[in-house]
């Protein structure tokens, strides 16, 4: 080897035996690295996270931003109904269960671009105001909202606000060429947790309530007392689309119909010591007759209820099986008008059953699960497992696993769902065509009085001509057969929705519905059956 090549040789020897001796120097350094001390069983490692970031970050930090998107994605990995509440968001979940909130008092729906008012709250601004069913909103507050699409969230804030200030309205009504202006000051407007109580047959009340406000309670029973007049020994209790809230008025609700010392309903949890809740024997209803109905969607302090009645074997519960939360929701509340519902403990049924159904990743699609395995239409097709498994005093056996399963099991009710029909409800062609009777009969509709008067006057209307001339020119045509199938439904409907243009509001709008009701129809033949 000649010296040039020997040269060249120890050259890249020396450089590699450098980079070595360079790589052993890191590595040390890096063994010898501090570190923080983080515990895992506690919240160090975000504290140090969020430590290092206000301290070392490049950039300038909106805190309040970071914490926006940051608490929501730390309170869906707890459980799935734990949730974080911004300010406006919390605003509104409390109003639905206070009984009351701040706005004009009227119900409207969109039916195609426009707002039409369908009733006005009475003793409501809107009413003071001079307000009718009927009417339609073109401007609020000099700003156009009639032929342009805005969503009906959007025009519930834009009317709703403080109590005490005011909205200025402008209104298409009937025939006249000028728009009618309207100044009406915001004030509290109740909000009903009873939807309607009304009498279904001889001895038989129905009551609906579509969720347990703050005032539930005190509206159930003036339902009852009205319909205790009327000669109800039997009672319907409603909870169908229920989803719950607040507990106390479940409570107060179950212990009218158990009797002293019964069990409505118990909660524990990791921090929580078991707590028990007991009928005092001081409710007024212990010896009426009671149904209560149930779906997939009634859950939280409908369960509670159906729950504490079917397992003191006081109820004979109907419909299908309950949605399945059962957790113990404890509200906690920020300075700036945010705040958390954090789960703290679970509730239990009166035997034992945990309500609450287990969590999973198609916790979400739950509902979608159970058509897909046949249990919206077959009581079979239920999962039971044994070792859960419960015996009410009477010897009835009931299941846990989540939810309430009813005693009595009734399946969607298919009938007279044509592609036809599925067309009309894409399209909202009954509600549309509601609202066009409502202009062409206002002057009859605000005569009608009484139930027998609306009878009178839908048997005086072609709605079945005028509904397929209607449904012909918005392009939707029934196939041979099709309209013979759905017709009960549509005339049933489009006669509610009427209903609801007159004094009679909901009231009219049930005694309608009703009719195709086949949940309701069970219970009709189970009492007979008696």
């Amino acid at each position: 080897m000649d010296e040039k090549k020997r040269r060249k040789w120890m050259l890249l020897l020396w450089t590699f035996m450098l980079v070595l001796v360079c790589s052993m120097y890191v590595g040390k350094c890096s063994r010898e690295r501090k570190e923080l001390v983080v515990d895992n069983h506690k919240w160090d490692k975000l504290l140090l996270v969020l430590d290092q970031i206000e301290k070392n970050y490049v950039d300038s930090i909106d805190y309040k931003e970071v914490m926006e998107k940051v608490l929501p994605h730390l309170m869906e990995n707890l459980d799935p109904h734990s949730v974080y509440l911004p300010p406006v968001e919390l605003e509104a979940a409390e109003e639905s269960l206070e009984g009351n909130f701040s706005g004009i008092g009227i119900q409207f729906n969109v039916p195609a671009d426009t707002a039409v008012v369908i009733s006005v709250i009475g003793g409501g601004p809107s009413e003071k105001a001079g307000l009718l069913s009927g009417d339609r909103i073109v401007k609020i507050d000099g700003k156009i909202v009639a032929g342009v699409k805005i969503d009906q969230d959007s025009l519930v804030k834009m009317m709703k606000g403080p109590r005490g200030t005011k909205v200025n309205l402008e209104i298409k009504r009937d025939n006249l060429e000028e728009l009618v202006p309207f100044e009406i000051t915001r004030d509290r407007i109740p909000v009903k947790s009873v939807d309607v109580a009304l009498k279904l047959d001889d001895g038989l009340g129905y009551v609906k309530l579509s969720k347990f406000s703050k005032t539930t309670y005190d509206e159930f029973m003036m339902a009852v007392a009205s319909l205790k007049i009327e000669g109800i020994d039997t009672l319907v209790v409603d909870l169908r689309d229920n989803s719950g809230g607040y507990l106390g008025q479940a409570l107060l609700l179950s212990n009218e119909f158990l009797r002293k010392g019964e069990a409505i309903v118990y909660m524990e949890g990791r921090n929580r010591k078991r707590e028990e809740y007991k009928a005092d024997g001081r409710g007024l209803c212990q010896d009426t007759e009671l149904y209560v109905l149930i779906n997939e969607n009634s859950a939280s302090s409908s369960e509670i209820f159906a729950g504490a009645l079917q397992d003191n074997d006081r109820a004979t519960i109907v419909g299908r099986r309950s949605y399945g939360k059962g957790l113990v929701q404890e509200p906690v509340y920020f300075s700036d008008k945010s705040g958390i519902r954090l789960t703290v403990a679970r509730y239990y049924t009166p035997t034992g059953r945990c309500i609450q159904k287990p969590y999973g990743d198609d916790y979400g699609l739950d509902i979608v699960e159970r058509y897909r395995h046949g249990e919206m239409f077959s009581a079979d097709s239920i999962k039971k497992v044994d070792s859960l498994k419960y015996v009410t005093p009477k010897g009835k056996v009931v299941y846990g696993g989540g939810g309430i399963i009813p005693d009595i099991f009734v399946p969607v009710d298919t009938t007279g769902v044509t592609d036809f029909l599925i067309a009309c409800n894409r399209k909202s062609l009954i509600v549309k065509y509601s609202n066009h009777l409502a202009d062409q009969y206002r002057k009859e509709l605000r005569a009608v009085e009484t139930f027998e008067d609306m009878e009178k006057l839908v048997a005086s209307i072609d709605m079945e001509g005028g509904f397929l001339s209607y449904a012909r020119k918005n392009g939707v045509v029934p196939a041979r057969g099709e309209w013979n199938e759905s017709k009960e439904i549509v005339l049933l409907q489009l006669s509610g929705l009427l209903g609801r243009y007159t004094v009679l509001d909901d009231n009219a709008f049930y005694q309608y519905i009703l009719r195709m009701d086949n949940v309701v129809d069970m219970v009709k033949q189970l009492r007979k059956e008696k």
